[in-house]
């Protein structure tokens, strides 16, 4: 006798296996989450140069893609054909200036900065006594007509150097061996990131010379596996989410650039102290939305503050007004349509997104937000419409209830307890009245010019 399979018993063995290995994994996570997160450490080191191959790709698309186009107009107007052969070559070109021009802007970045960094720390050290005398100083012609004032804020600036000297002698020197150690791991985990980070820019030139192909067999395999109309809907969802999160990130990008710039012109104008060190500082953490211009501004605020109090004035003043004009200007020029979040939720996206991943986690948690409130958003809509309710904020916020027969909202007077009807009821009637008003006014209008 030939055994036959009986499809719903293998829908419950499937379904009960999955119960039992989903409990065990849950119990697994609760009560070992050490081991399970030394384990996806493990497995992500594994996966970090392809993650930072398809990251290197994503930011360098959008310039592949302009210079592509470039000359694709170059052929159009001079009605060249190209083969498959020649548009492959251009490919490649636009690929490799692609990467040699980002290749040059870190170089460029990297050799501005070390010298900047190494001589400011060089300065900080050795000009210390002289920066705490240059701070005394003008703490005694601020406060000469108060003694007391200035008295407490001597003291106090003698107390704490007194206190971080005593640190530095006693507490770090002894400390040197872990400092040393640290030191060490995080020069191992430093090469360790730029051997991820240059296997995976070689990555990221396979896949953007075969983009269209990668992207092809993504959706024949999603076809393969899922039903076609689920499969579209993946596929126009993704859309979505590119859209909106690569045009913020490389908008941000590009918003930074310019504060940064600015902020240099501003500082090497007036004589800034550390003025390079400080613009890309201040360019960099821009780059995180809301929190970003503090983080950058106290910092750097305080590093000009030991050398110039004054010039400190002038910058923290400077970095309130070029925020003001970002925010209303060139950010929504160059970023174009908001996320579409209120402040609140920008919030808890940063610190929500800074909690689990750090500072990438604050950089990228309010696209990933905005993106995941506009699939919310729209899955509602359709909820909405589905039962022929108001799409609108505007009917929700009076309301008391929804009529079950119109479906619309009502409104109660609550201080008189009574009902006073539908809220579209209520603005129709107002829209009569008034119209009435206006007629017989015109109506009066119009009798007493006749006498």
């Amino acid at each position: 006798m030939k055994f036959r399979w009986d499809k719903k018993y293998l829908y419950w063995g499937v379904t009960a296996f999955s119960v039992v290995a989903a409990s065990i994994l849950f119990y697994f996570g609760i009560f070992h989450m050490d081991t399970l997160k030394k384990g996806l450490g493990m497995i992500s080191g594994i996966f970090n140069p392809l993650i930072y191959g398809a990251a290197i790709a994503y930011l360098l698309n959008p310039l592949m893609g302009l210079i592509e186009s470039l000359i694709y107009r170059i052929f159009d107007a001079r009605e060249w054909s190209l083969s498959k052969k020649a548009k492959k070559y251009i490919r490649f070109f636009s690929v490799g200036v692609s990467v040699i021009f980002a290749a040059l802007i870190i170089y460029g970045l990297i050799a501005m900065l070390v010298p900047e960094i190494f001589d400011s720390i060089t300065n900080i050290v050795d000009n210390f006594p002289r920066y705490v005398a240059n701070v005394q100083k003008w703490i005694t012609a601020t406060f000469e007509n108060n003694a007391a004032w200035d008295e407490a804020s001597l003291d106090v600036i003698n107390r704490y150097s007194a206190m971080l000297e005593n640190w530095l002698t006693n507490d770090m020197m002894p400390q040197i061996n872990n400092i040393v150690r640290n030191l060490s791991s995080g020069v191992f985990g430093f090469l360790i990131f730029i051997k991820n980070f240059l296997i995976g820019a070689i990555i990221s030139i396979y896949i953007l010379a075969s983009k269209e192909t990668f992207a092809a067999r993504g959706k024949r395999i999603l076809y393969a596996i899922c039903k076609v109309e689920f499969s579209n809907k993946l596929i126009h969802n993704l859309r979505f989410v590119d859209g909106k999160f690569g045009g913020f990130i490389i908008g941000k990008v590009i918003d930074s650039m310019i504060i940064g710039i600015l902020c240099y012109i501003f500082t090497s104008i007036f004589g800034t102290p550390y003025a390079l060190l400080v613009s890309v500082v201040v360019g960099v953490t821009n780059i995180i939305p809301f929190f970003g211009p503090y983080l950058g501004a106290i910092p750097s605020a305080f590093l000009i503050l030991v050398v110039s109090p004054i010039q400190c004035l002038y910058f923290v003043i400077f970095i309130i007004i070029l925020q003001q004009i970002d925010g209303n200007f060139i950010g929504p020029r160059i970023l174009g349509s908001s996320t579409g979040m209120s402040s609140f939720m920008v919030i808890v996206a940063i610190l929500v997104g800074g909690g689990f991943f750090g500072i990438i986690g604050m950089f990228v948690g309010v696209p990933i937000c905005a993106v995941i409130i506009a699939i919310c958003q729209a899955w509602m809509d359709r909820r909405i419409a589905a039962k022929k309710l108001p799409n609108t904020l505007e009917p929700y916020i009076d309301m008391d209830s929804i009529d079950p027969e119109t479906m619309q909202p009502i409104v109660e007077n609550t201080s008189k307890g009574k009902y006073v009807g539908t809220l579209y009821e209520n603005m129709k009637n107002e829209t009569i009245r008034r119209n009435e008003k206006g007629t017989k006014r015109e109506h009066d209008k119009k009798n007493d010019s006749e006498d």
